[in-house]
């Protein structure tokens, strides 16, 4: 069978090659993957030095041979996978009952395949953040995969949510979300906003990111989950009596949430996406052979929303 696998090599860090079909264990199902979304971590620990990381963490599929020991689906169901792991960009994967949900009727695969990861991120985040309704809600690099969903779920709960959108991301989306959308130039003076904030969801780092501490009203609270600039925060503790006093902030990472449970929350985005409460913004769709490119378009932030590759 065909698969992803790493290349070492940076511009074209992955390429598709003939790799063996896996052999299940009793309680894991084979499925025949139809296509796959991209995250950020898929990047990161490809261009990681001598990885041998596969990328393939979300996907939607069919169950060809369910488990043996008869957990999970059976065999001709469609199925949404979550491989936090990896591996799942493969004609076929061994997968755990744990790591599937039924594909409800209705919702669209590719949509399906874009909800896992990105969407248990904000599903937690939102979370950790405590009550929504009439808070006011801070995010920045809201144009990749986790801030549709934090904006449509915030929105849902009954935040107002505010995000800060760099040169080229998609502001009259955001907006149809239901965002105020404040443009920052990296290049000028940070954007001009009150410091009234109860929540700052924070992904970008360096300067932007440092400012929107002092964004937030006394007591406020500082959720950091990422660092997509590749610069740390720098905080001054006397720029902070202007705003931001006696914040708390919380080093985020979703995965280690306390009431992490990949099963439900993937049950939970998917009734919400049947619904029509939740939706992908798929702004790459292509074979999975253009999946190096695809990667390189993710990491220097030219793909709104999401990355959709099929497996032919």
């Amino acid at each position: 069978m065909r698969a992803l696998v790493p290349t070492g090599r940076s511009g074209e860090l992955t390429t598709v090659q003939e790799v063996p079909v896996p052999v299940p264990n009793p309680d894991q199902a084979l499925v025949r993957v139809e296509l796959f979304s991209l995250n950020r971590p898929d990047y990161l620990y490809l261009a990681m030095p001598e990885s041998t990381y596969r990328p393939g963490i979300d996907a939607v599929g069919t169950v060809e041979v369910p488990a043996a020991d008869g957990s999970g689906p059976a065999a001709g169901r469609r199925v949404v996978v979550h491989l936090p792991q990896g591996g799942a960009a493969a004609e076929l994967i061994a997968v755990r009952a744990a790591d599937v949900a039924l594909l409800p009727a209705g919702v669209d695969p590719a949509t399906a395949a874009c909800l896992p990861l990105a969407g248990m991120v904000a599903l937690r985040l939102l979370r950790a953040a405590g009550p929504l309704a009439d808070r006011r809600l801070l995010a920045t690099g809201a144009g990749g995969g986790v801030g549709q969903f934090l904006i449509q779920l915030a929105v849902a709960g009954g935040a107002h949510i505010t995000a800060i959108t760099s040169p080229g991301e998609p502001e009259e989306h955001l907006t149809s979300m239901g965002a105020t959308v404040v443009r920052y130039n990296p290049d000028s003076q940070p954007p001009k906003l009150t410091s009234d904030f109860d929540v700052v969801l924070e992904s970008v780092g360096g300067s932007l990111g440092s400012h929107t501490a002092g964004l937030l009203r006394p007591d406020g609270l500082f959720l950091w989950y990422g660092q997509a600039g590749g610069k740390p925060l720098t905080l001054d503790f006397f720029a902070l009596f202007n705003g931001g006093q006696s914040l708390t902030l919380r080093h985020f990472v979703h995965h280690d949430a306390a009431d992490a449970d990949d099963a439900r929350d993937l049950g939970t985005l998917l009734h919400l996406a049947s619904d029509g409460q939740l939706s992908a913004d798929i702004g790459y769709r292509a074979d999975w052979r253009h999946t190096a490119t695809a990667l390189e378009d993710l990491a220097q932030g030219r793909v709104r929303g999401k990355a959709v590759l099929t497996i032919s």
